[in-house]
């Protein structure tokens, strides 16, 4: 990992918040206790619980509504938050708010050393978590209700399908206030650097894990690759090094991230690392990083590549959507879909059976192919005698070992492998 890397260099490291390690489920396994994957310090939902044993909250008034999503359960409006409900904390009791200050507490107490801070906010994941404080900052009735396309009602998950108009905004407006946030924590940790004297030559990088769709294509959710769901955010501050206030419009993946940060701090790069360091472009040297980014969700076995003009998607549509996201409707085969992003922002034509495509779908699904040959861990084992269809279809098909991802406990998919029949 990265904090392995910087912390062989002699960084202090740490992660606070999420971290999606699934340490929980995997610990029994290792005998020496979990992982700590390079970070020296982990500031988790642990902690959090500890924090709030030794600092009792004052109870919240009876007359204040709040999230529960245990009672919820089974009330899908209830469930999504379409009423905008706060979390029943109070600001300073609340997750986020814990993180923060635990990131501004790590960055006082290491400000004479280098070091790499992970701070990792929940929000505004579902159920767009925000305490009492911040409620009714964002009107459901004043937000604005994307629209969709005929296009859009196959892909449709089940349970987005029957809420109302005004449930919609309710989200919208949950998923601002939970925004606004986590905003205001992120301010809390610039402003320990500020304090600390480390304003000016800190490296800060600000990235999501995806992006979100807000009623876009009729859903609330990110397990898509339309342009909410893929297209996120990246902003880059170090001190007086480049200018501020700069928007760049070149293509990156988040695999570029790494390279980039080791590129920037003069340190050597990585060589396991896939992605490319995009320092040049930061740097006013060239406007152009990458002609084509990929991406893959193969629980729904889905890969996306796309330019600055066109968009490809691929689904072997092998089973219904996963992860509680079903249609309901089931398997939908294979699906090729095209977008021009020109004549198109919104995505709501496919135009990949139009004749004048047929060539860029061509060249669109062997950039698709040649980055799975590229990358993918068992691509000398792709069958030769495919068509590339056919290989398309062959690694869009998950290889890991799990549970079923519908949330069960029963495993539905093994590593194809010599030693299993």
């Amino acid at each position: 990992t990265i904090a392995e890397y910087l912390r062989d260099l002699g960084y202090e490291t740490a992660l606070v918040g999420k971290s999606h390690f699934n340490n929980w489920a995997w610990w029994p396994l290792y005998k020496d206790g979990q992982p700590n994957h390079g970070f020296d310090t982990m500031i988790d939902g642990g902690e959090y619980k500890q924090f709030l044993k030794q600092n009792p909250m004052p109870e919240l008034p009876p007359d204040i509504e709040t999230y529960d999503g245990k009672k919820a359960k089974g009330d899908i409006p209830e469930l999504l938050n379409c009423r905008n409900l706060p979390q029943p904390f109070y600001d300073e009791f609340s997750q986020g708010t814990f993180y923060a200050n635990a990131a501004a507490d790590f960055i006082s107490k290491n400000s004479e050393k280098p070091f790499f801070l992970w701070t990792a906010f929940f929000q505004p994941h579902h159920p767009y978590y925000y305490p009492v404080e911040y409620a009714g900052k964002y009107k459901p009735e004043e937000m604005p209700l994307p629209t969709g396309s005929p296009e859009d009602d196959r892909w449709i998950p089940e349970k987005f399908r029957n809420l109302t108009e005004d449930q919609r905004r309710g989200l919208i407006a949950a998923y601002y206030t939970s925004t606004e946030y986590m905003d205001k924590n992120i301010e809390i940790v610039l402003n320990a650097l500020k304090e600390n004297g480390l304003e000016e030559n800190t490296l800060v990088i600000y990235i999501s894990d995806n992006g979100y769709l807000l009623n876009e294509h009729k859903r609330f959710e990110k397990h898509t690759m339309w342009e909410e769901a893929i297209r996120q955010p990246l902003i880059i501050k170090a001190g007086t090094s480049f200018a501020k206030g700069v928007r760049k419009h070149a293509l990156v993946e988040y695999i570029d991230v790494l390279p980039t940060v080791l590129d920037i701090i003069g340190e050597s790069p990585l060589t396991e690392a896939q992605g490319e360091s995009f320092l040049p472009v930061l740097t006013n040297e060239t406007d152009v990083h990458k002609e084509i980014v990929f991406s893959e969700y193969l629980e729904d076995n889905l890969a996306m590549v796309c330019s600055s003009k066109w968009k490809y998607m691929f689904t072997t549509g092998s089973r219904d959507l996963g992860i509680t996201y079903a249609t309901g409707y089931g398997p939908s085969g294979m699906v090729h879909r095209l977008y021009d992003l020109e004549n198109d922002p919104g995505e709501m034509q496919d135009v990949s059976k139009e004749p004048q495509n047929t060539e860029i779908l061509l060249q669109m699904q062997q950039q698709m192919l040649q980055r799975f040959m590229d990358t993918h861990p068992d691509a000398d084992r792709c069958p030769g005698e495919l068509t590339m269809e056919g290989k398309l279809v062959w690694f869009c098909e998950p290889r890991d070992v799990g549970v079923d991802q519908q949330l069960g406990v029963v495993p539905v998919r093994v590593f194809e492998s010599e030693d299993v029949e």
